[in-house]
């Protein structure tokens, strides 16, 4: 005869109880996170741009918006920026790939989790 061990999990609950859910503590440490952090990369005329991302998002959505006439032509065509080689396109896959492990981390600690 096999016996075996009948196991619940409520993953509702699981996402609760360590803040993960969509507007938890975590989304909004990882969205607030990456748009400080995206502000170095970010091309600047008058700051437009940069301004975007912090009115436009919902901290906690888990989407960053930034929306200008301009932010997707910035976004995808290289151009001679000021203050470049750090401003300039694809601004945040830049920043991801120079500050992802930090953000990660301050991500586990909210949710009482370690970072690998």
């Amino acid at each position: 005869m096999i016996n075996f061990n009948r196991f619940e999990f409520d993953q509702v609950k699981a996402l609760k109880k360590r803040d993960l859910d969509t507007g938890g503590k975590v989304q909004k440490f990882i969205d607030s996170e990456c748009i400080r952090r995206m502000d170095p990369y970010t091309p600047k005329d008058i700051g437009t741009l940069i301004g975007a991302a912090t009115s436009q998002t919902s901290i906690g959505s888990g989407k960053i918006i930034q929306q200008t006439p301009y932010a997707k032509r910035w976004y995808y065509e290289p151009a001679n920026f000021q203050g470049a080689p750090m401003r300039g396109n694809r601004w945040f896959e830049r920043m991801k790939s120079s500050h992802k492990d930090s953000i990660l981390r301050g991500a586990a600690s909210i949710a009482g989790a370690k970072a690998k």
